[in-house]
């Protein structure tokens, strides 16, 4: 397939940035050199099953044990959906929606397989979310599972574009995806995609609160795996991985599906991966490999009691800055030391980082083989060693959005800039410092502030807000409000509540303001803009108060 090609939808490709504002993209590792045809599905799934490892045990969930072959099936029988119920053609972009269960996993397969593209979503996210993301990307058609259809079905009312939906995990009858597979005979001719096809759009909410889409190709999905997999986790066959990233996060995409199959593991998925789930999961199904938040790793220290998780091995923590106090308790209560990651949507996943002899409690790590990174003055210039300033990395994945300007923001000289201040010490190791937006980083997820905002202001009593993320030890961050109420509102613990559950309401839950303040007025500028940084010093100076 080309973007040429007859019978292939070309929208995706023709809002590609401008080529003068792409990175800089290397493939200089023997590795990273692929073929010019190439689908990344293909090669995660049907080459295993090709080399006789059809058998091998490659998801567990709670319902049971799929190997490679059974994925492969029903893979194969959900392209035919796509491709022959539904009329996907290549380039379509199909919206996925569920949580971390297996035929999640089949369906992003049937797409690659198909020569689509992608739309992974977080099942938390609401009808405005979902639109937005349908709108931008143009979204036809969608897999979603039957659980989450009220919201989805709501998207659809606000998104004509979403034409044809296919529900799953549900009650069955014949509309159902699980009856229309039943129909289909097994076996699928492959669409022969280019490794610079686009196969996948993964969307971030930036600091405007607006989403951004990120574009990634073929040889991106396995340029991730053959990087930080490969040459810092370095998974063996009979590991089997486990975690609480969504999988329409990338950074659960690769821990969770592409990792793990790249080497012919298996890998143990929970709908619902709270601290005590993957605890109970670990020593259930003697997981080797965990992937999740700082925030996780914390509250499992407290757990930990009667439980064998003398299984696990190596534990990698990225989604934000992982405390070095959390590290070396969980190194004393289990003997791992965590792998600590930076990445990114608009890179794909983890681009500095450490392993065993080579970890320096505190720092991030260095680039990953096939990365490189520096930090950067405001003016693009490199900062010596132990200057603080803005990181910088390029490599084998970069950041190609969606028709978006901030395209320009991102990608600078070349090097793509992640919004984090970081400095580098002599040896090269990167010290992570703070955000230089303002991105909320909590328990993992990004939140931008604007958003929430939005979501405060649609509320009869809120006269104006503004939300920054507040120091918290167990989170990283919280999102907190300030808010104004209307003349003659009652600022109580009451309207605090209301508020939060009227935010849930509007956008997904994680997302709402665990503190609200009722302030009389905001700090503002000469010219009316919101101060807010202002309150982040405000937030900063209780903190240090407090201790």
């Amino acid at each position: 397939m080309s973007a040429g090609s007859a019978h292939v939808d070309t929208f995706a490709h023709d809002n590609l940035p401008p080529r003068d504002q792409w990175p800089v993209m290397n493939f200089d590792l023997p590795e990273l050199r692929y073929p010019e045809r190439l689908n990344c599905g293909v090669e995660l799934l049907d080459r295993m099953v090709g080399q006789g490892h059809g058998d091998r045990p490659c998801i567990i969930a709670p319902g049971g044990t799929w190997t490679y072959s059974d994925l492969k099936d029903r893979a194969d029988r959900i392209a035919r959906v796509l491709t022959e119920d539904l009329g996907v053609v290549p380039g379509n972009r199909v919206l996925l929606r569920a949580a971390n269960n297996p035929m999640m996993v089949a369906c992003w397969f049937a797409v690659m397989k198909a020569g689509a593209v992608a739309v992974p979503t977080m099942p938390l996210l609401r009808a405005g979310e979902l639109t937005v993301v349908a709108e931008k990307a143009q979204v036809t058609v969608a897999l979603c599972d039957a659980r989450l259809a009220d919201e989805m079905e709501a998207a659809r009312r606000r998104a004509p574009v979403i034409g044809r939906i296919a529900y799953f995990n549900g009650e069955g009858g014949p509309e159902s995806l699980e009856a229309r597979m039943a129909a289909k005979p097994g076996g699928f001719a492959n669409v022969d995609t280019a490794a610079d096809d686009i196969c996948m759009i993964a969307f971030t909410s930036g600091t405007t609160g607006t989403p951004k889409g990120t574009m990634h190709v073929h040889r991106d999905v396995l340029a991730i795996c053959d990087t930080f997999s490969r040459h810092v986790l370095k998974p063996q066959p009979d590991d089997v991985f486990c975690g609480s990233p969504p999988l329409a996060f990338t950074f659960g995409l690769g821990g969770l599906v592409t990792f793990p199959l790249r080497v012919g593991a298996a890998t143990l998925l929970l709908e619902k991966a709270t601290p005590d789930a993957l605890l109970d999961g670990i020593a259930a199904h003697r997981a080797t490999v965990c992937f999740t938040a700082p925030t996780a790793y914390r509250a499992m220290l407290g757990l930990l009691k009667d439980r064998d998780i003398s299984s696990l091995r190596k534990c990698v923590s990225a989604g934000e800055a992982l405390p070095l106090p959390t590290w070396q308790a969980f190194r004393e209560a289990t003997g791992i030391e965590i792998i600590d990651g930076i990445g990114s949507t608009e890179m794909l996943h983890i681009f500095i980082s450490a392993s065993g002899s080579d970890i320096r409690p505190g720092s991030t790590g260095r680039p990953v083989p096939g990365y490189e990174a520096c930090v950067l003055d405001e003016e693009g210039r490199p900062v010596p060693p132990g200057t603080v300033g803005r990181l910088a990395v390029r490599g084998p994945t970069g950041c190609r959005y969606l028709a978006d300007d901030r395209q320009r923001n991102y990608v600078q000289g070349g090097w793509n800039l992640t919004g984090d201040a970081y400095k580098m010490d002599e040896d090269g190791y990167f010290w992570y410092q703070a955000r230089t937006d303002d991105m909320i980083v909590s328990s993992g997820y990004n939140i931008a502030g604007p958003e929430v905002e939005r979501a405060l202001l649609a509320h009869a009593d809120v006269a104006e807000c503004a939300v920054i993320g507040a120091p918290d030890p167990e989170r990283g961050q919280i999102v907190k409000a300030f808010v104004v109420l209307k003349p003659g509102v009652e600022a109580d613990t009451a309207k605090a509540k209301a508020l939060q559950d009227f935010v849930k309401q509007e956008i997904a839950p994680y997302k709402y303001p665990r503190a609200i303040e009722f302030v009389e007025a905001l700090p503002r500028t000469e010219s009316g803009k919101v101060q807010r940084f202002r309150l982040r010093e405000m937030e900063r100076g209780r903190l240090e108060e407090a201790k």
